[in-house]
């Protein structure tokens, strides 16, 4: 090994595999100089014996924060979703080393995830993004055999009994949240989803006014998670309509922009508690509702999740045997073949009490003697 001096900078030289290696070490430090060359040498050595060079493994906080960075090309509600339980992973681990998370690390987390209320899809999903971190590291396969994942509901939903929504609205009327009471009557009474319910603007409701309240109106979906849903029209309840009119005139300043259900805080104030709103924001969207949802869940003694509400709202679509499956699909607009499998016995149901309708009208009119002659293989009999 040699080093040698070009004016004021520093090179090296040397042989290796028959091959002479002369490069710059760019400093005017000779010390410098030998450790460069050293240094290069060894990257050789490395190179041709395939010896990998290990990375060093990073704090969990930064793999979280790298992964997140490669999630590109997403929809926006993926993506906020996955930003909140990098969040939450943080939280727990992100000052631990990402090689030191066990299988044990992640059966308690999976036990403060369920006591704390979360559903078990809930909980895959959020263990899913941490498999994916530790996945991006080559520290996945060494876990994968020995973390279990949580059986999930294979149901879509449950429908609401006239009596439980009775139930509901009397706990919802009583909630600190004044947005909840117009959240749940569009849910039910329309079958939007929680994100669409988001992105409406008051550009997307079609309404008639009289007599300063809301006779009648539409709304037409702006935007859904289906290209089926974007952009249906539904008609408006008249109970949806009653509680709009109260929702909407809270916000005298709204424009045909403005969000429907705007971004707003809510305080209570006096000795009575009188709950009001403030800092309202009407180019923002409202943020989560599963609060004050939960609050009234518990004061009603009723176990519901939001999405059954707008199966609630699909499942007495089907059990009217007027109403097409075409109309449904309309108004509802994707209905997934896992979720027609489980309304099918509703259909088949609503089928046959419209036949059972059908033979009670024509009973009547079906006497002894029609009978016989229908069952006569004498045609003159028929005449």
């Amino acid at each position: 090994m040699s080093v040698y001096k070009r004016g004021n900078v520093w090179w090296f030289k040397f042989r290796f595999e028959g091959q002479i290696i002369r490069d710059s070490a760019k400093t005017s430090s000779k010390t410098l100089a030998r450790e460069a060359e050293r240094a290069r040498r060894r990257e050789l050595e490395t190179a041709v014996n395939r010896i990998q060079r290990r990375e060093r493994v990073p704090l969990f906080a930064v793999a979280a924060k790298e992964w997140m960075k490669s999630r590109t090309a997403l929809a926006p509600n993926t993506i906020e979703a996955y930003r909140h339980f990098v969040e939450t992973l943080m939280d727990q681990f992100g000052a631990r080393l990402a090689c030191d998370i066990d299988e044990r690390d992640i059966a308690d987390l999976q036990r403060r995830r369920l006591a704390a209320g979360k559903s078990n899809r809930t909980v895959n999903f959020e263990i899913n993004i941490l498999r994916q971190i530790l996945k991006a590291h080559g520290l996945w396969s060494a876990l994968a055999d020995r973390v279990k994942h949580l059986r999930e509901r294979q149901d879509v939903g449950q429908a609401i009994s006239p009596e439980h929504e009775r139930a509901l609205f009397d706990a919802i009327r009583k909630s600190r949240s004044p947005a909840l009471l117009p959240l749940f009557a569009v849910s039910i009474d329309a079958g939007l989803r929680a994100s669409e319910i988001r992105a409406l603007r008051r550009v997307d409701l079609a309404l008639t006014w009289a007599g300063g309240v809301i006779g009648s109106g539409s709304i037409t979906v702006p935007k859904s998670k289906t290209e089926a849903g974007t952009g249906r029209v539904i008609p408006l309840t008249q109970r949806a309509c009653a509680v709009l009119t109260l929702w909407l005139l809270r916000f005298p300043d709204g424009d045909a922009q403005s969000y429907v259900f705007p971004h707003h805080a809510v305080g209570v104030a006096g000795s009575e508690r009188v709950t009001y709103y403030h800092d309202v924001d009407l180019n923002r969207p409202a943020g989560e509702w599963k609060k004050a949802w939960n609050v009234a869940l518990r004061r009603a003694g009723l176990r519901y999740r939001w999405h059954d509400l707008r199966h609630t709202f699909i499942t007495r679509l089907l059990e009217n045997p007027s109403v097409s499956e075409e109309t449904i699909r309309a108004l509802a607009g994707h209905v997934s073949k896992k979720m027609l499998e489980r309304y099918s016995h509703i259909r088949t149901q609503a089928k046959q009490a419209a036949i059972a309708a059908l033979e009670a009208g024509i009973a009547g009119s079906w006497d002894d003697g029609a009978q016989n002659r229908a069952q006569s293989d004498d045609p003159e009999l028929l005449n």
